[in-house]
């Protein structure tokens, strides 16, 4: 039986999990592959920490050479994450004739076009299903099983923590700092959880999307991004009463030609199947002209799930090996000579419905004049929610407008935010109801 050999660069969490499953189900592997997958060698700077697994003492480096420079191995797993000394490794085992898996959607979202462009000039094969949406199939079925599709939009949740913490805000009303401490705690939370709160996690994983749904260079700088850490339980309260929740939500849209590139707290209503994704998980919907909806679903991060992904990928080069095939399937969909620059559009572009939380003092004429200047900014009023009179304080006057311009809401808030019945800065969310 023909002998496939995987040289695994990181042997920490995920690492950990592909070295189980080259443990556990290497009778399966051989079964479906028809010739057996060897775990050649195991690079990491730390060595001797038990990972809870047992790995051969001669398996084990911590000189990346004996990965990359290797002529024995064929497949190299890239899973130390960051961009540097990723990039390097990964362009290095290209050189060197190596196909590469990858789950670090930041490399790949800033160096992505450097790497896919070396990999095709050696006519070797990079994947990185699990760098988006861990165990969820979704890079495999847009570059597969949906390639005969135009999409025209593209919708995920993909961010665990972020999806966990305003899941326990919803169901709890609690704070999020509260939770964010609770998952911290719990291991769903990194100790600096900037890039996740923030949104520039999900900013990586939908660039990569979006290359890959309309067949563009796209740096995720380009992406606009917010987080949720100004999501507070009043308007989750508040979104469930207009029949919505709050989602941390990646939007990627073909428009006349233009690309809608955007992760925000977003507002989806109850009946939507995105709505119910919660706790950790994570979920992809696509629009394709001939499918229709597809929506995918399942465990965002996490070892096991990670690690699932990460050896699909394996055995789908494996299997190019073990036939003589060297990049069967292009690395962002597209053959490289197909793929264009599609202009962002830009966010005062962008048309949509909004949510607006505005507190004033509780005084005769102020909804009148509220409703003034959004009214001249061209903002309708589609509903509104007005709480009971509390004479000398502060009350909240909440609106869900019909579709309008980004600009004119921005414009409008900033003249709302001036008059001095506002005792503080306007909320505003934005809401997806057509996700087609």
């Amino acid at each position: 039986m023909k002998e496939i050999r995987v040289g695994l660069l990181g042997f920490g969490t995920i690492g950990t999990g592909v070295i189980k499953v080259f443990q556990q189900n290497a009778d399966l592997l051989a079964a479906r592959l028809g010739a057996s997958l060897r775990l050649q060698r195991v690079v990491d700077l730390d060595i001797v920490t038990d990972r809870g697994v047992i790995v051969e003492p001669g398996l084990l480096s911590t000189q990346a050479a004996d990965v990359l420079d290797n002529p024995d191995i064929d497949i190299v797993v890239e899973l130390i994450g960051g961009y540097e000394p990723a990039r390097t490794f990964v362009l290095r085992a290209i050189e060197n004739g190596k196909h590469v898996v990858t789950a670090n959607k930041a490399l790949l979202a800033l160096h992505g076009p450097e790497i896919f462009a070396a990999a095709a000039r050696k006519g070797v094969e990079v994947m990185f299903e699990a760098a988006v949406a861990g165990g969820i199939p979704i890079i495999s079925s847009i570059k597969e099983n949906l390639c005969a599709n135009r999409f025209r939009t593209v919708f995920g949740i993909l961010n665990g923590t972020c999806n966990y913490i305003l899941t326990r805000m919803t169901n709890e009303g609690a704070e999020f700092t509260e939770v964010l401490h609770d998952a911290q705690a719990n291991g769903y939370a990194e100790a600096d959880p900037t890039f996740d709160i923030e949104g520039v996690d999900t900013a990586h994983k939908l660039a990569l999307l979006i290359g890959l749904c309309f067949g563009t260079r796209i740096n995720f700088k380009s992406v606009h991004t917010e987080g949720i850490s100004q999501i507070s339980p009043l308007d989750i309260q508040y979104a469930q009463q207009f029949g919505y929740k709050i989602k941390l939500l990646a939007i990627g849209k073909m428009v006349d030609g233009q690309i809608e590139a955007r992760v925000h707290p977003t507002m989806i209503p109850l009946y939507y199947p995105l709505s119910d994704v919660d706790g950790v998980f994570n979920a992809v919907r696509l629009f394709g002209d001939f499918v229709g909806p597809v929506m995918q679903y399942g465990r965002g991060a996490g070892m096991d799930a990670t690690a699932s992904a990460v050896m699909g990928d394996v055995m789908s080069i494996a299997r190019g090996v073990q036939s003589g095939v060297g990049q069967r399937t292009p690395a962002m969909a597209y053959v490289p000579e197909a793929i264009t620059d599609i202009p962002i559009k830009s966010m005062d572009e962008i048309v949509t419905q909004y949510y607006l939380r505005v507190s004033v003092l509780d005084k005769p004429g102020v909804l009148a004049k509220i409703a003034g200047i959004l009214g001249e900014h061209r903002i309708s009023i589609s509903s509104m929610i007005q709480p009971e009179r509390q004479i000398g304080g502060a009350v909240p006057l909440v609106f869900m407008t019909h579709e309008a311009c980004e600009a004119d809401v921005r414009k409008a808030i900033a003249e709302i935010d001036h008059l001095d019945v506002v005792q503080e800065q306007t909320r505003f969310i934005r809401i997806e109801s057509e996700m087609d």
